[in-house]
């Protein structure tokens, strides 16, 4: 069974105004020749975790836009779902109830049912944010795309020839990583000519051998949490870029990067970017 909150106003935070209206897509200005890729990115790259959590509200198309407005880091990540009728969302949770003032399973929605469910923002957040609707997929990927590279995990393997098509009907395949926590899911976003991402937890990569993803993987995900030799493994491993993930604090970011990653995923983009990196782990 699925609860919804009553519509609201249009939505107001930080970043202003915000239309959740899809529109028509057509290349943005920035564009030039062709949009941001993973390429261009910084030797070391900052990406803001569903927006910055500890900043604004997660996974929302204000956040997002806070985030992309402040430059605080040069990537986007966010998470996405599948409704019923085969929408895909921006939605981290299986179910509404932690993020949103609805109740239920997000796959129990339809499209129409989504456009009635508000996200519930944080008390502690920094700033006055208001309750708006989650978007989806498409509203994030025209809204940003090839202005920033974006990251999206897809929570729902099944959802992943749905994105696949997205990106490619907008020209992102080279500038959207595809994210996700099985190595079987990377491999098929490879195959289907997307950037692959892989992420993995301090447990998993006691046991990991990440050379065997080389051929398929171009973004490694770790977990900071792990021991210095998995980390250290990983980065040795072959796989072109090794980020790690959720790094909130300079202590471990510096730590990170001593160790050779070269990107960290946070949830506090904006502390991380005002702290200078020690000069130990910028080596």
């Amino acid at each position: 069974m699925v609860t919804l909150a009553t519509r609201t106003a249009p939505i107001v935070g930080l970043a202003g105004v915000l239309s959740l209206t899809a529109v028509a897509f057509a290349p943005p200005l920035e564009w030039g020749s062709g949009p941001l890729t993973v390429e261009s990115l910084p030797r070391v790259t900052y990406t803001a975790h569903r927006g910055g959590a500890l900043e604004v509200p997660e996974n929302s198309m204000a956040g997002l836009s806070a985030a992309f407005e402040r430059g605080t880091a040069q990537v986007l990540d966010f998470d996405t779902r599948m409704l019923r009728d085969g929408t895909l969302v921006v939605m981290h949770d299986a179910t509404l109830d932690r993020t949103t003032a609805a109740g239920g399973k997000v796959h129990d929605l339809d499209r129409t049912q989504w456009q009635d469910v508000r996200l519930r923002p944080k008390a502690s957040l920094p700033g006055s944010w208001r309750a708006e609707r989650p978007p989806t997929v498409a509203e994030v990927l025209d809204r940003f795309g090839g202005r920033i590279v974006l990251m999206l995990e897809a929570k729902d393997p099944k959802s992943l020839k749905g994105l696949a098509g997205l990106i490619r009907a907008r020209g992102l395949t080279r500038s959207v990583l595809v994210n996700s926590n099985r190595p079987a899911v990377a491999a098929d976003a490879h195959r289907l000519g997307l950037i692959s991402q892989l992420w993995r937890s301090a447990r998993q990569m006691k046991t990991d051998r990440p050379e065997r993803w080389a051929g398929y993987v171009d973004v490694l995900d770790m977990d900071y949490k792990a021991r210095d030799a998995d980390l250290v493994r990983a980065v040795r491993s072959g796989v072109p870029r090794v980020w790690a993930h959720t790094v909130n604090t300079p202590k471990d970011r510096d730590r990170v990067l001593r160790l050779g990653c070269n990107g960290v995923i946070t949830d506090a983009p904006g502390l991380l970017a005002a702290t200078a990196v020690r000069a130990s782990a910028a080596r």
